[in-house]
């Protein structure tokens, strides 16, 4: 999305949401898709044919169904915001495959580019609780946000020390249903003192296994850094101090005992050079020149130079056989994929747009492919 922001129509963010909720729909295909065809009105006249291409019809979401979904929110406080609208958060904008749509509530007073992720082990000690109220209070009494994922211990000890300040909870299921159920009145509460809630799932979505990844990229992406408390040597705090590295975030750990479990995975995290936290200060002053706006980590989704695909392009029966003999489970570059099968840019453009809509390929950071696994 360009730098200059707009406000969608109320029809086309219903257009957006009903792409957006198809199978298979990604943010890098449903970028590609935009690019292609100009707007989500357009993709959704296009996807039939080009889901029969590649054999795997999609039934886009009924535009009623779209309504409702927006009208649910709705009820409760929640509104769609599109990546190209002003009220989008500003560091999401700078990470790979951030998500188009986003439901967020409250937050209108956030100052959204201050912010800092914390996270950590959800049978936290009573030190590192101790530990994550005393961050997290002075980070907010600094002037920054704290982001964090409402998960039970030190998730919850991180909103509820901030929360005078401002905090931000991420979800991993819908906004009806908050996960722990415990945490519900936290959640409440969060927005009851100014701070936001946002998803990217749908109305009624139960958070699965899988769900918790994508929510701590979000946790990731929203924070100028991330700071991991308590994680143990296997944990998805240790997830998301991955995926902020990827996204060119700083990175902090607290230290602790190495007889703890619960410290494994903080103190190999300072091990291979996370920064070690022992006030916020030590956070503060790390990221006093942070700006994820001057980074340049990402580069845009691939795309063909020059002119438009031609309304006449034609593709040969074999050309998707090709492409997907040519694939493996390794990602490689577009270009090095049409130097190897001798299919022009165009053309590539429309068969890897194919393969992804019936679920055959992946995209990494949007400029590399890979055959899908399975």
């Amino acid at each position: 999305m360009g730098p200059v922001s707009i406000t969608l129509t109320p029809d086309q963010r219903i257009s957006w949401l009903r792409l957006v909720r198809t199978d298979n729909i990604g943010p890098v295909t449903f970028r590609q898709l935009l690019n292609r065809f100009g707007s989500a009105d357009a993709a959704i006249e296009a996807l039939p044919g080009l889901s029969k291409g590649a054999g795997r019809p999609l039934s886009v979401i009924s535009r009623a169904r779209a309504e409702d979904e927006i009208a649910g929110l709705q009820r409760y406080g929640a509104r769609l915001v599109a990546q190209c609208e002003a009220d989008y958060p500003a560091h999401l904008n700078h990470i790979s495959g951030a998500p188009p749509l986003v439901t967020m509530a409250g937050g209108e007073r956030l100052d959204w580019r201050r912010s800092v992720g914390i996270v950590g082990a959800r049978n936290a000690s009573s030190a590192g609780v101790k530990m994550t109220r005393m961050l997290a209070g002075d980070l907010g009494a600094a002037g920054y946000v704290v982001v964090s994922g409402l998960a039970r211990g030190i998730d919850t000890a991180a909103h509820r020390a901030s929360l005078a300040t401002g905090t931000v909870a991420v979800l991993a299921g819908g906004f009806d249903r908050i996960y722990p159920d415990e945490n519900i009145p936290l959640a409440h509460d969060i927005l009851d003192n100014g701070g936001a809630l946002i998803t990217e799932m749908p109305l009624g979505w139960e958070p699965r296994a899988r769900d918790f990844p994508r929510r701590n990229r979000l946790v990731s992406g929203l924070s100028l850094g991330v700071v991991v408390v308590e994680a143990a040597k296997r944990s998805g705090s240790l997830i998301t101090a991955r995926l902020a590295l990827e996204q060119d975030r700083e990175v902090f750990a607290v230290p602790g005992s190495p007889l703890d479990p619960r410290s494994e995975g903080a103190n190999h995290l300072i091990q291979h050079g996370a920064r070690l936290v022992t006030s916020a200060s030590d956070i503060i002053e790390a990221l006093s020149g942070a700006d994820p706006s001057r980074k340049s980590l990402f580069e845009p989704e691939w795309r063909p130079d020059g002119a438009l695909v031609p309304d006449d392009l034609q593709l040969a029966e074999s050309d998707r056989d090709r492409v997907l003999e040519a694939l493996s489970t390794t990602p490689v570059e577009v270009d090095e994929l049409i130097a190897q099968t001798g299919i022009g840019p165009h053309a590539m453009q429309i068969v890897l747009l194919e393969l992804d809509l019936a679920g055959q390929v992946e995209w990494s950071s949007g400029q590399l492919v890979a055959r899908r696994h399975g």
